[in-house]
């Protein structure tokens, strides 16, 4: 990738913010070193890994790579087989136990966990523990070695703090006893390695012993006493004989770390790559990042891109795309609007995606690869080489000509600017019209109305603006494809305050086609606006009918789960009901069986009375499964309740009518479709269903006299839509029909066929004659031709 690209779209700061999140310096360097590839398979390789990285993080946070060093010199003096310092050798311990903790990073959570692009890497890093273990067990710091590190050197330890012992008790017979008199002050000092005492110059000859230094005055002798000479000089031996040990050690360690060298530079050079890898992930997720898709066909279409070096709560995110329908892009609109930025954004991130960076956009966004991409941008002016902006721009544009290719991409600001606005607009013409016809992926910004036309009638290059907000006089950075942009120069004038006769003497030194072009695009605007907001009405309205549809879905699935365990309920409370009601009848049929042909009307009465007596207790209790409800309304009272009142049950969440008066205990039957349920009034409230309490009112006042309001469950549940008279006389008729048509309307069909037959049409008559005096039945009629003519009449109920 050529370097002015990089420079220019300032790829070298996001390198440097990239830098900034390696955690070793093997690390930073493969940052900084990192450039662009146009090796697909490479891209979607280390997108691959950034993208994995990313996830780990997520899931277990991130990891440091920090004793990860640059160790080929320590390396390179192992193989020629040179000793170690034990600086050198607890930086491959350090090394080695980052190692282990990074593996330890990487291993999976569950033994079921995916394999990613990482999980090799991290599965080859050996940590050799036992390597480490041994440098830590014998060396304590930079400059310290263990006493443990060798019996050896255990053992001139313990013979020199012998040694100091006895030196230290002589010299405290001297300075206490008798020749204290003689030293300038009672103290041990050490000059080079032995052991002296101050002596004052005039006793020098009281004193037996070597002379190893004297104060700047000269009044103070540093004296070897003659007594512990012997000692020091045995100490000494030692110190050499230590020194000597440690430098044995130091070779052994040095050798056996030797033995894995080529583990070693391996490890390193994997926590190298990881700890690049884990930088382009902290890096990705800094700036809120997302792994693209990479194409082959030149086409990027970028959503909610952003540009990552602005302030990420100022950037305007922008949706851009080119390279399938059209190839060409060019840009108006204003100053400031955002044109240069846009156009930046696009060679960043194609930058940044091709280097195997994640980019800051929307899911889903689309790079492809490109061998070059070429950018003429910024004010280039020359002082130095005598080259105005406009010479500097066309020497751009001809080395980008030169260079670039069907795999390039093409980035131009204010092409053809700087020189004569005619001539000007007639070169970049020129240029993007050879760049389009050699099928070269560009993007241009310009301010030339001669180029919005030029685009509108070109097939593969389209329009595009910044849209520009002329009320507030700021851009809105938004970018609008498929619409040149408007200038706003005498809008955006007269807001400032230039005056109307100014302006308008200014219009009319343009020509009426610019005239009628401009007003077209003020035109296209407006509709776009226009459309814009209908759009988001729309889009709202959509969103509101799914919820409501969702939320229907919800109630309706609700309800149907409610009416499935009512009748779930209902089902087996009938079910042992019945069985009961059988245990009942056997045991009653066994006791007559007992009593015999001789038993007694008292024995036959106590028999009786036994059986009610159970069947009485069976009520009890399935009354008092009925919980009594809470009182959260208010509570009815009996005067408030009428036959045929329409109620709701708020334990059950059911609705029906009163169907008789409360007991004692406030228990009564309400009617709820074909169930005839028992409830407290306390767990009842009125509703205010007129049409269903006259309905009602109808069907009680006429049958209360018959059958109490009950109703034989096991009739209505068999009913069938039609009953036929023929043969039968007209009293058996209508008594059959009138036993058929209560059924049918407590079983709540809303119409049935009488078949009655032609005949003379005596039954049909009667039939006719008996419907209109029923209270429930709305209307009747003889059936349609297909629904047997005259010889059927089809009853309607009222509902």
């Amino acid at each position: 990738m050529n370097q002015k690209a990089l420079h220019v779209l300032e790829y070298g700061k996001i390198i440097e913010r990239l830098t900034e999140h390696a955690t070793s310096e093997p690390g930073k360097r493969l940052c900084r070193e990192l450039v662009p590839s146009s090796d697909i398979k490479e891209i979607r390789k280390n997108q691959e890994k950034t993208k994995d990285a990313i996830s780990r993080i997520f899931k277990k946070g991130s990891t440091n790579f920090g004793d990860n060093k640059d160790f080929q010199g320590i390396l390179k003096a192992l193989k020629i087989g040179s000793a170690l310092d034990m600086a050198a050798l607890l930086k491959l311990a350090a090394f080695l136990d980052n190692v282990n903790r990074v593996k330890t990073y990487g291993r999976p959570q569950r033994d079921d966990e995916e394999r990613d692009s990482l999980s090799e890497s991290f599965e080859m890093l050996e940590p050799l523990t036992f390597v480490s273990a041994e440098i830590r067990r014998c060396i304590i710091s930079e400059d310290e070695m263990s006493s443990d590190a060798s019996p050896a050197l255990k053992h001139i330890r313990r013979g020199m703090m012998l040694t100091n012992d006895r030196i230290h008790e002589q010299l405290g017979k001297i300075i206490n006893g008798s020749m204290r008199t003689y030293l300038q002050d009672t103290v041990v000092t050490m000059r080079g390695d032995r052991y002296c005492i101050p002596v004052r110059a005039e006793y020098k000859s009281q004193i037996n012993g070597i002379v190893h230094d004297q104060s700047s005055s000269g009044s103070t002798l540093f004296i070897e006493p003659q007594a512990i000479v012997e000692l020091n000089n045995k100490l000494r031996e030692m110190i050499l004989q230590e020194t000597a040990e440690i430098e044995k050690i130091l070779a052994e360690l040095s050798l056996k770390v030797a033995e894995h060298v080529d583990s070693i530079k391996y490890n390193a050079d994997i926590m190298t790559d990881l700890d690049f890898v884990f930088a382009k992930a902290s890096y990705a997720l800094e700036i809120n990042a997302i792994t693209p898709v990479f194409n082959e066909q030149h086409a990027f279409d970028i959503k909610k891109g952003r540009h990552p070096l602005i302030d990420k709560d100022k950037v305007v995110p922008i949706d851009v795309y080119a390279g399938r329908d059209f190839d060409m892009l060019i840009i108006t609109g204003p100053n400031t609007g955002g044109k240069t930025v846009t156009l930046k954004t696009v060679g960043l991130l194609t930058l940044m995606g091709q280097a195997g960076l994640a980019i800051p956009a929307g899911d889903r966004s689309e790079l492809s690869v490109f061998t070059e991409v070429y950018a003429d941008i910024g004010d280039e002016q020359s002082i130095e080489q005598s080259l105005s902006t406009f010479s500097s721009h066309m020497t751009n544009c001809v080395s980008i000509l030169e260079k670039a290719d069907e795999n390039s991409l093409c980035l131009f600001d204010e092409l053809g600017a700087g020189t004569d606005p005619t001539e000007g607009a007639a070169l970049a013409i020129s240029i993007l019209n050879d760049l389009h016809e050699r099928k070269i992926r560009t993007m241009a910004t310009t301010h030339y109305s001669e180029l919005k036309v030029y685009a509108l009638n070109t097939p593969g290059i389209k329009n595009a603006s910044c849209e520009f907000d002329v009320e507030s006089l700021k851009p809105t950075y938004k970018l609008l494809i498929g619409i040149p942009g408007k200038s706003n120069a005498f809008a955006i004038s007269s807001k400032l305050g230039l005056p109307d006769r100014i302006i308008e003497a200014a219009k009319e030194q343009i020509g009426t086609e610019d005239k009628k072009f401009e007003d077209l695009l003020a035109d296209l605007e407006k509709s776009r606006k226009t459309i814009e907001s209908e759009s988001l009405e729309i889009a709202q309205y959509k969103k509101e009918v799914e919820e409501l549809k969702t939320q229907l879905e919800e109630k309706t699935y609700k309800l149907d789960k409610q009416r499935d365990e009512i009748i779930r309920k209902a089902n087996e409370e009938a079910r042992d009901i019945l069985q009961e009601a059988k245990d009942v009848a056997d045991e009653t049929i066994r006791t007559f069986r007992k009593a015999g042909p001789d038993a007694t009307m008292q024995d036959l009465e106590r028999a009786r009375t036994s059986v009610g007596q159970k069947i009485s207790d069976k009520n009890k209790s399935i009354s008092k499964k009925v919980e009594k409800p809470k009182e959260t309304h208010p509570i009815l009272k009996e005067s408030q309740l009428k036959l045929g009142e329409t109620v709701k049950i708020v334990s059950m969440g059911l609705k029906g009518t009163i169907s008789s008066k409360p007991d004692k205990d406030g228990y009564l039957f309400v009617q709820c479709g074909i169930m005839r349920t028992k409830a407290n009034i306390r767990d009842l409230v009125l509703v205010q269903d007129e049409d269903g309490k006259a309905a009602m009112k109808k069907f009680y006042g006429r049958n209360t006299s018959s059958s109490g309001g009950k109703m034989d469950l096991s009739r209505s549940a068999n009913i069938r839509t039609e009953i036929n008279l023929i043969g039968k006389n007209s009293d058996d008729a209508l008594a059959a029909l009138d036993k058929y048509l209560d059924d049918a309307y407590m079983s709540h069909l809303n119409n049935v066929r009488v078949v009655h037959g032609k005949g003379a049409g005596i039954l049909r008559q009667a039939v006719h004659q008996y419907l209109k005096g029923v209270p429930y039945v709305k209307s009747f009629k003889l059936g349609e031709f297909g629904e047997g003519d005259a010889g059927v009449t089809i009853v309607t109920f009222i509902k």
